[in-house]
């Protein structure tokens, strides 16, 4: 019995410092990005690499004329963090809370 191997076309992509591998219709959380509100579309330029049927083109460090279309589906804020500092026979603490906005969004279309 033959397996049949679907090769599906990838990227990654940068934004907000960090890097994210990325397939048609996968739903990602990315650090918050400027002024977009629900349903409205963004463009990643910034692809790292694209592969696909067998092969992956790397930029250096972008590859050329490449782009990821995406819709963003809300803002928000993740769960709250307690971040506590002390140091010890010094009498002094700190106690802080801290939640991490991000944006989500549903990657539409990776154009190579």
């Amino acid at each position: 019995m033959k397996r049949q191997v679907h090769f599906e076309m990838y990227a990654v992509i940068e934004t907000g410092g960090k890097q994210y591998q990325v397939n048609v219709g996968d739903v990602v959380f990315v650090e918050k990005l400027d002024a977009v509100e629900a349903d409205s579309a963004v463009t990643f330029d910034k692809v790292l690499a694209v592969g696909g049927e067998g092969s992956v083109n790397v930029g250096a460090p972008y590859v050329e004329g490449a782009t990821v279309s995406a819709k963003v589906v809300k803002n928000g804020k993740s769960k709250k963090i307690t971040v506590f500092t002390y140091k010890p026979k010094k009498g002094e603490k700190r106690k802080m809370g801290h939640r991490q906005p991000y944006t989500q969004v549903k990657i539409e279309a990776i154009n190579a």
